[in-house]
């Protein structure tokens, strides 16, 4: 109410001096980056006047701008000390409403060009003379950000005198003070933090047309760029606002909702539901050419994934099974491949009926997150580890003779639900990587339609299920293989050996998620598996069920032992990702580039080995003017996952390039190459950050 009241009082002041003198201002503050003064409606204190109408008035370079009351993720809003001032009681500042900017994947609100921030003084003595010494901080960003402290200094004597250039000014900046909720035609009607994110409605009289949304929640949280709808009539409001960040106990809200030239503040009280969205955006839609391109990309992602290091292993045992049944007629060969490839399939189906599912309660999904999960990467090392040893010739699986007689009367159907296992496991173990194109799909899909998640992942499916496709279409060209022979042992010890090293990865990537203890008893309780398959066991404890107690006490031990997450080192040359720190460094001339990988990417081992690691990058990145930084998903980390989602991204490798000349960030392919790191690196510095600093000095 006292907004409002006051928002009033200088449009008043603006409509009875419209058509008087000149106005008092102070000395002007001026650099390259910013202009500023303090000026005055009033030229004299009038014999019962105790308030002063003023303005702290901001002109901004091009390409800078200066920051509201709540700046977002980061920024200071300015400030100003009245110490040292004469028959000055108070003085209160209000603040015209904020655009949006962003930059650093960051949301900022704040003012560019110029603003004018209205001031109402209040006199200790009516009719005396008052002497303003305000001492302003004022944080100016462009590229760079430049702290701003200087003093401005005003006398009014007493007398009379007005403005009207000064009044004019300052109520134009006054008007676009928001409004108190009774003055408006903007109704907010409900407001509720839940699943990560601030849900808002509203309601107005008029359509809204550009509408905008300010949360003020205080320094401990912070929100990412708002997904805003409207209903058909453009009446209704629907917005949802990413948490980025979170203090304990959310405080009272103050809500700002911005509409063109109307603006309102309100507080609405916390509801205890999630209100629903009927209503979608059209023009947020995508049309059909960017659905079949994004298909595209997908399938080839897929395609791609098939001479990636995750799936090698798993065509060993495809492999394995065609050269120890090189005798099968066509029709078994092309249907056991058609069953692999429909394995793909489902695979890829059922992990999109999950995600669905977990994104209708609101948790955060992405691609190769099952690596985070110590009982996952359990139960994938128990299977690689019992697989190699069975290949290295430990022990065999024998089913019990009347079984065996039944499956050899079915005409050789017996190896297709094996032939299907293969294809759901190739499709399991490719998760972990990622593969040109295949970013891009993912992230169309998680942050899209249900029917784009459904689409992109049967795309998915189908690329990384085409070899399989490619063989059931020829069967005959099985047969290109060699012969069967003593090569043939020498092909199985090398394949058990490949699938005994992705165990071992397995069990490498389950130290850094759950701990070394949780690894070594995991590796102990297999190896007891492995040894209760081989040896016969005496008195009436059976082998299956000893084999059964084993792998569920297996499976138990990570949920038992894994200890809590604790900060990893990254690396002397790296440092520990702080997202909050990015554009101080770049603000300092920095290149920062960042590097969110984990233990489980298969593709992030690979860039680091022969792209991070090597001359020239690692040189660059060992330069005094860069700073790498790095953030290891290897556990779940609710900062990385909304620092991926605000640039739109759901799973790794994510490698992205920050600078001078590049605030909002250069984003790299999944696959590394030293010539696109090091244009990154160059592109991002270009710029002279140091000659906006020196002219502040």
């Amino acid at each position: 109410m006292m907004r409002t009241t006051l928002r009033l009082f200088f449009l008043l002041m603006a409509c009875l001096w419209a058509s008087m003198g000149f106005a008092a201002s102070s000395d002007t503050y001026e650099n390259s980056t910013i202009t500023a003064r303090l000026i005055s409606v009033e030229n004299g204190v009038a014999e019962t006047s105790r308030t002063l109408s003023l303005g702290l008035d901001v002109e901004l370079a091009e390409g800078w701008k200066a920051y509201w009351r709540s700046p977002g993720e980061v920024g200071l809003p300015p400030e100003i000390s009245w110490d040292g001032s004469e028959n000055l009681v108070s003085a209160q500042m209000l603040w015209p409403a904020p655009e949006r900017f962003t930059a650093f994947g960051i949301e900022n609100f704040g003012y560019k060009t110029r603003v004018v921030l209205p001031i109402q003084a209040v006199l200790e003595t009516a009719g005396q003379s008052a002497t303003l010494q305000a001492r302003v901080s004022l944080l100016a960003c462009s590229t760079v950000c430049v702290p701003h402290d200087f003093d401005l200094a005003l006398t009014i004597p007493a007398g009379t005198g007005i403005d009207a250039k000064a009044a004019g000014l300052i109520s134009e900046y006054a008007q676009r003070v928001p409004l108190g909720p009774e003055e408006s035609d903007i109704i907010v009607e409900t407001a509720v933090i839940a699943d990560d994110a601030l849900y808002v409605t509203a309601r107005s009289a008029n359509a809204f047309v550009k509408p905008d949304i300010f949360p003020e929640l205080g320094p401990e949280f912070t929100f990412g760029k708002p997904d805003i709808r409207t209903d058909d009539a453009g009446t209704a409001l629907w917005a949802k606002l990413p948490l980025l960040a979170q203090g304990e106990d959310p405080p009272p809200l103050q809500l700002t909702v911005t509409d063109g030239s109307r603006a309102v503040t309100a507080q609405p009280a916390w509801s205890d539901r999630i209100p629903g969205a009927p209503f979608e955006v059209m023009a947020n839609l995508p049309d059909l050419t960017q659905i079949l391109a994004i298909a595209a990309f997908a399938f080839l992602g897929g395609l791609i994934l098939n001479v990636m290091p995750c799936v090698l292993p798993v065509l060993s045992i495809k492999l394995t099974s065609v050269l120890n049944h090189g005798n099968k007629p066509a029709h078994e060969v092309r249907n056991g491949f058609l069953m692999s490839a429909l394995g793909v399939l489902v695979f890829m189906w059922a992990l999109a009926a999950i995600i669905l599912v977990l994104q209708s309660v609101g948790v955060t999904v992405g691609w190769g997150l099952q690596f985070q999960s110590p009982v996952f990467l359990t139960v994938m090392f128990l299977v690689l580890a019992v697989f190699s040893a069975n290949l290295f010739g430990v022990f065999e699986v024998s089913l019990p003779s009347g079984l065996q007689s039944r499956l050899a009367r079915s005409s050789g159907r017996d190896g297709y639900g094996g032939d299907f296992a293969t294809g759901a496991f190739a499709a399991v173990l490719a998760t972990p990587c990622s593969a040109p194109f295949l970013g891009t799909a993912v992230a169309f899909a998680l942050s899209g339609r249900p029917i784009d998640v459904i689409l992109v992942f049967t795309a998915l499916g189908l690329g990384l299920s085409l070899p399989y496709l490619v063989l059931a279409g020829k069967p005959g060209l099985v047969r290109l293989l060699p012969r069967p022979g003593r090569w043939m042992v020498v092909v199985k010890w090398v394949l058990a050996g490949l699938l005994a090293g992705t165990a071992i990865w397995l069990l490498w990537v389950l130290i850094g998620v759950a701990g070394g203890r949780v690894a070594m008893t995991v590796l102990l309780m297999t190896s007891l598996f492995i040894l209760l398959a081989t040896i016969r066991l005496p008195g009436r404890l059976t082998r299956p069920t000893a084999l059964v107690v084993v792998a569920v006490l297996s499976l138990l031990v990570p949920t038992a032992l894994t200890i809590p997450p604790q900060t990893r080192a990254v690396g002397q040359d790296w440092v520990a990702f702080d997202r909050s720190e990015i554009p101080k460094l770049v603000s300092q001339g920095k290149t920062v580039f960042v590097d969110v990988t984990a233990d489980w990417c298969l593709t992030c081992k690979a860039n680091k080995t022969l792209v991070l690691d090597r001359a020239p990058v690692v040189d660059q990145l060992r330069g005094d003017n860069v700073v790498a930084m790095r953030a290891d998903w290897t556990r779940p980390s609710t900062d990385i996952s909304r620092y991926l989602e605000s640039h739109n991204r759901f799973g790794i490798p994510f490698n992205i390039v920050y600078g001078p000349n590049a605030p909002d960030g250069i984003i790299l392919s999944e696959v590394l190459t030293s010539e696109a790191v090091l244009d990154a690196l160059s592109r991002a510095a270009l710029g002279d950050p140091v000659t906006a600093l020196k002219t502040d000095g």
